[in-house]
């Protein structure tokens, strides 16, 4: 039973990863794609905006398809737990802790889980 929990975390946090990632990269699923990404991002005060936004989004993506799979778990978490923190020092931590006041509520726990997830490891069910 542990072995499918992690999985199921692994699934639904990497995909969901990868899944922004290629918001960012592509504009799939609703983003905006490298430029708009970019152009917010330098409007927060992240420059240069669209080399951030690749940065971003090649970590949500590759971070998020290794911590899927099991595979580097270790470095897929430092990916998405940076990210979350990046998040929270960029745009959620002067909102208070609380996401009804888009605090950084959500992305603390996500990185509790990615570091749990590593500090556990990934389980039996891996990509090889």
């Amino acid at each position: 039973m542990l072995d499918t929990g992690l999985l199921l975390i692994r699934l639904v946090i990497g995909l969901t990863f990868a899944g922004h990632g290629t918001q960012k990269l592509f504009g799939w699923f609703g983003g905006y794609g490298l430029k708009g990404t970019g152009g917010w991002l330098e409007s927060i005060g992240v420059k240069p905006g669209v080399a951030m936004a690749f940065v971003a989004g090649l970590s949500e993506l590759v971070g998020g398809l290794m911590f899927a799979a099991g595979v580097g778990i270790w470095p897929s978490a430092i990916l998405l737990a940076f990210t979350m923190l990046v998040a929270i020092l960029k745009v959620h931590g002067q909102n208070g802790y609380w996401v009804t006041q888009n605090g950084f509520e959500y992305n603390l726990t996500i990185i509790a889980v990615v570091i749990g997830v590593a500090l556990i490891g990934p389980g039996a069910y891996i990509l090889f």
